[in-house]
């Protein structure tokens, strides 16, 4: 395949592509700029009055664990009123200097927890905070010349503690409180197509076409995956569909591509994705460079952000099922996401599941024996990719060779796999471990959901810090070239034929039903801030005062219906009233 440099343009009719060898639109919707944002994106986004949002209050989760630890803007905006009190606003910067000093060098740790005590649990210092027990204190005292990465565990929890008390109820009596739920009100508004511009085909999936989106309101741009309605029915692929759509509801992950929004559309349902512009391992491994493969710190590297991934996905009680290289994506700046949960399936908590399923070559033996197992087969898969990493070919099959299903299947159960000079002794550690024939002795299998765990203390990963790696505080080895596209050609992509003699009816509307749940809590209210919409808009009136959006006791004036109701409007005589669905939450 060709690298070239594209810009993404305008799918017309749903099918056809234009390409142009020009600036490309990667970067549209940064938060230093307004590229990529509809003219219209202060009214697309504009706040009800807060006299429309106050029944969200008993359709949401209102305690301090979800509102200011799992969501972005409520975090922020509790932030914003601890301003205006200055004890409270110590806790909060004692919390982010605790985040900091956990991201440490470990040859620095012992440094930056001397100044850390000495600011913030000294009880002598001007930025003292005061919630801390002495107890707590002195215990914190006693273990700082270890400096280890848990040291202020305890103080943490304390603090945070004394917030989700009176200060979060402070909160939630004024007008930041309020403005949340103004948040929570865009953030429930039903989505359509229009919601997004369409641009280029990425690729093709089993159920239909990838194309690149662009969010009208902040620019942001995603990845959309179109599973085309008669396709899926055909194909009695529904569960499937509804399966990935649920699980990937439930991910949030540096790791995993996230999902932002799903709706539907009159032929198809739409899951829109992180959108991620540097290639597949697979294509990286046999295209890029004179050498097949990779060096055995950039395969360390890849290996430990997967892991990373599979530990997301296993602590929400998921197992995987399908990891090979051309399920693992890069992104702009060399980071890699877990991509395409089609296999992906929830395991009750400590059951296990059954189904052979996967990709041939990388499934585990107790799969292919049609076994059952919890999250076994992802660490046997994992074994197979570091492996195809550093050598550059797959550990079963040679690429491009034609052998038969149940040849594979028979040397993924009996052959050894053999090193070459490429592999240091950790390497081949690793994969041996990783690649035991048996689920009981293999590596990350013996700790259920938590084999992460175990895989962590393996010595292949002995250099990694593995809270800098999850901060993505490491530098890649590799990064992509913002002018190249590093997949396949959009020309050489086939196209879907038509599919006859399927109609949809009635019965389906209850299936379409449960994937049309418009935008994801926190992907969403990421994009909103990283785009920079929520610092333009989230303003109030001089003085920290409410904004008229915000008053209580002015409610907005009703719409005067005319002699002419048929007549349009001016734009005096034009007021928002938007209608918003009840959340599901």
């Amino acid at each position: 395949m060709t690298l070239c440099s594209i810009a993404y343009e305008p799918v017309l009719d749903g099918v056809s592509v234009t390409l142009h060898k020009s600036l490309s639109f990667k970067n549209a919707g940064g938060a230093d700029n307004n590229k990529g944002k509809s003219k219209k994106w202060r009214k697309l986004l504009q706040f009800p009055h807060i006299s429309l949002c106050l029944d969200l209050k008993n359709q949401i989760d209102n305690c301090y664990s979800f509102i200011v630890e799992e969501q972005p803007i409520g975090n922020l905006l509790f932030r914003q009123f601890c301003l205006t009190r200055d004890n409270y606003n110590k806790c909060n910067d004692f919390l982010d200097a605790v985040k900091k000093y956990e991201v440490t060098l470990d040859d620095q740790r012992g440094l930056v927890a001397g100044k850390l005590f000495d600011k913030y649990i000294a009880k002598d210092s001007k930025d003292y905070v005061e919630v801390l027990e002495e107890e707590v204190i002195e215990s914190c005292k006693d273990k700082i010349n270890f400096a280890s990465k848990d040291l202020f565990l305890e103080c943490t929890r304390t603090v945070k503690q004394f917030l989700a008390r009176e200060p979060f109820k402070e909160f939630q009596n004024s007008m930041y409180y309020h403005r949340y739920l103004q948040w929570k009100w865009l953030e429930s508004c039903p989505i359509t197509s229009k919601t997004f511009r369409m641009y280029r085909v990425l690729g093709k999936g089993g159920f239909g076409e990838v194309c690149a989106c662009q969010v009208r309101a902040t620019g942001k741009m995603y990845a959309c995956k179109i599973l085309e309605k008669k396709r899926i029915k055909k194909r009695k692929g529904e569960s499937m569909v509804l399966t990935e759509k649920q699980i990937l509801h439930k991910i949030n992950s540096n790791f995993v591509v996230n999902l932002a929004y799903a709706f539907e559309t009159k032929e198809a349902l739409c899951l829109v994705l992180t959108l991620m512009n540097g290639g597949d391992l697979k294509f990286h491994i046999y295209n890029m460079g004179g050498k097949r493969g990779f060096s055995v710190d950039r395969a360390r590297f890849y290996a430990a952000e997967i892991t990373l991934g599979l530990e997301h996905l296993n602590n929400q009680n998921i197992v995987y099922r399908d990891l090979k290289p051309e399920n693992i994506l890069l992104d702009d700046h060399g980071h890699i996401r877990i991509s395409d949960l089609g296999l992906a399936v929830e395991v009750p908590l400590g059951e296990t599941v059954k189904g052979r399923v996967g990709t041939v070559g990388y499934m585990a033996p107790e799969v292919i024996d049609n076994e059952r197992y919890s999250f076994s087969p992802d660490w046997f898969s994992l074994g197979c990719v570091i492996y195809e990493m550093i050598e550059g070919k797959a550990l079963f099959s040679a690429r491009r060779e034609k052998v038969k299903r149940e040849v594979i299947e028979r040397k993924v159960k009996e052959k050894q796999e053999q090193f070459s000079c490429k592999f240091t002794e950790d390497a081949k550690d690793i994969c041996q471990s990783l690649l035991k024939k048996n689920p009981n002795e293999r590596l990350g299998c013996n700790s259920d959901r938590r084999g992460a765990e175990e895989v962590k203390r393996a010595t292949f990963f002995r250099t990694v810090n593995w809270k800098r790696l999850e901060a993505k505080m490491i530098d890649p080895p590799f990064v992509p070239d913002p002018r190249a596209v590093y997949a396949k050609d959009v020309l050489d992509i086939e196209q879907f034929s038509t599919v006859k003699g399927m109609n949809l009816d009635n019965n389906d509307l209850s299936f379409y039903n449960q994937f049309n749940t418009g935008r994801v809590s926190i992907p969403w209210q990421n994009e909103i801030i990283e785009t920079g919409c929520f610092k333009e808009l989230n303003v109030f009136s001089a003085n920290d005062t409410p904004s008229d959006d915000l008053k209580l006791d002015e409610p907005p004036q009703p719409s005067v219906q005319g002699c002419f109701p048929f007549r349009k409007k001016t734009e005096k005589e034009k007021i928002v009233t938007p209608r918003c669905r009840r959340l599901n939450i």
